[in-house]
């Protein structure tokens, strides 16, 4: 078995003294691993988490773990090495792709996005405006393992503007006028999040916020309860560094 592929790399753990086993999204064969002997990066040196890498496999059998012969690209955390935000945003999309995805099964879509996402926010420093891009990203996270958003009709009138909340329970988005009995259980919709609208010039932090809170509800009473894991632990630390990096009226006491 033998195959070339572009990926993501997801994880590296040592295995052994002069060996470690490395955990990527690749473009056609999903998450995969496989053994990385001695420096195992070609001629780009050692591999880190995040990193863009041209991926050779090769194993006897396909069930077998395989060897990476793996050729560095391009390493987007070399861009934000001076911005603890985006280096935990990276993190964070690394370690919830490595826990959600099914091992070696496609996800090409999911791919592209993480490519595009990371190669953003190698290139955007403000907070509000690479933030709101990864949140987007999670939606889609949850999207591609079926635990998607409906967020283009209020769930109990039909309207199709004026959507302001989530449901916890089902995921569907409610109007201002049907959620003011409720609002107080209901989740913020972030204006960013609506066909048409972009992040509020005025608190575009709080808004990254709320969509976090948005899809970190969903991530973990939804698709981690169905994985019977806890949510991982770079995606918490996204939050805090979030808070930290930027901080704005009303941002500390958000969820």
């Amino acid at each position: 078995m033998d195959w070339q592929d572009e990926a993501v790399v997801l994880s590296v753990r040592h295995y052994g003294e002069n060996a470690r086993i490395a955990t990527l999204l690749t473009e056609e064969h999903g998450r995969h691993a496989g053994l990385v002997r001695g420096s195992g990066a070609g001629r780009g040196g050692s591999i880190q988490t995040g990193q863009i890498v041209r991926a050779g496999w090769r194993a006897r059998l396909s069930e077998h773990l395989g060897n990476w012969q793996l050729e560095p690209l391009s390493h987007p955390s070399a861009m934000m090495l001076d911005d603890p935000a985006r280096l935990a945003a990276l993190s964070a999309v690394c370690g919830l792709v490595d826990a959600t995805l099914p091992e070696r099964e496609p996800h090409p879509a999911l791919f592209a996005a993480t490519r595009v996402l990371f190669t953003h926010m190698a290139e955007m420093a403000d907070p509000g405006d690479w933030g709101a891009l990864y949140v987007r990203w999670e939606m889609g996270l949850l999207t591609e393992m079926g635990y998607g958003l409906d967020l283009d009709a209020c769930a109990a009138t039909g309207a199709t503007t004026g959507l302001t909340h989530v449901s916890p329970r089902t995921g569907r988005a409610v109007s201002a006028e049907a959620a003011e009995p409720y609002a107080g259980r209901l989740l913020a919709l972030p204006g960013f999040l609506v066909p048409g609208r972009g992040l509020p010039r005025n608190d575009p932090m709080g808004a990254v916020l709320d969509g976090l809170a948005l899809t970190g509800h969903f991530l973990e009473n939804r698709l981690f309860a169905q994985l019977h894991a806890a949510v991982p632990a770079a995606r918490p630390r996204l939050l805090e560094a979030i808070r930290r990096t930027a901080p704005t009226s009303g941002v500390e006491n958000r969820p």
